[in-house]
């Protein structure tokens, strides 16, 4: 799991994450991160079920599209999305864009991240940002707290995802994975 200064990077988007404030250091309360996002940069539509997210736009800027409406967000600008909102971001511009991060209560999202940063690593995601069925039936319960698709509803995913689970665990996949700080190597699993 991530800590204080330790960076990761997704090398499908180029995203860079940088730790500022761990949930160990916060009882809990909350993660806080400085991203990087490369211009052409994007992330799917998700949703914190039970998480609050807030950024801060330090320089560049993003467009964020928060239950269906676009606000696009530049230096100075802070947006805040309520736990369960369904919402996406990407860096239009020509630079990078760095903005601060900040989630509430922390739950397992420094984990959910290094996690979903691995399969990138490993060539697990496809063009969308996305893991396969069967990474699915193993991560996505393992973080449905933090993060899951905004549809269908999360009892169908369950139900519609649960009997892929063996088969997954079969052909060796893991609901979490590990990575190295950013520059020594490969994703380990746990």
């Amino acid at each position: 799991m991530p800590r204080t200064g330790d960076q990761i990077q997704n090398v499908r988007t180029g995203q860079r994450m940088t730790f500022q404030v761990t949930a160990e250091e916060s009882d809990g309360a909350l993660v806080r991160f400085d991203s990087y996002n490369l211009p052409g940069s994007f992330e799917p539509v998700h949703v914190h079920p039970e998480q609050e997210q807030s950024d801060e736009v330090l320089s560049g800027a993003l467009v964020f599209v928060v239950g269906g409406k676009e606000i696009r967000l530049g230096p100075g600008d802070r947006n805040v999305i309520p736990a369960g909102t369904p919402h996406s971001f990407r860096n239009e511009g020509p630079e990078e864009a760095h903005s601060v991060a900040e989630f509430r209560p922390a739950l397992r999202i420094a984990e959910c991240f290094e996690t979903l940063f691995a399969l990138a690593q490993r060539g697990d995601l496809n063009s969308q940002g996305m893991p396969s069925l069967l990474q699915l039936a193993l991560s996505g319960p393992a973080f449905g707290r933090e993060m899951r698709l905004p549809s269908p509803p999360w009892f169908i995913q369950r139900l519609a995802l649960a009997p892929l689970a063996p088969l997954a665990r079969l052909r060796g996949l893991r609901p979490t994975y590990r990575l190295e700080p950013v520059g020594t190597g490969v994703a380990k699993q746990k």
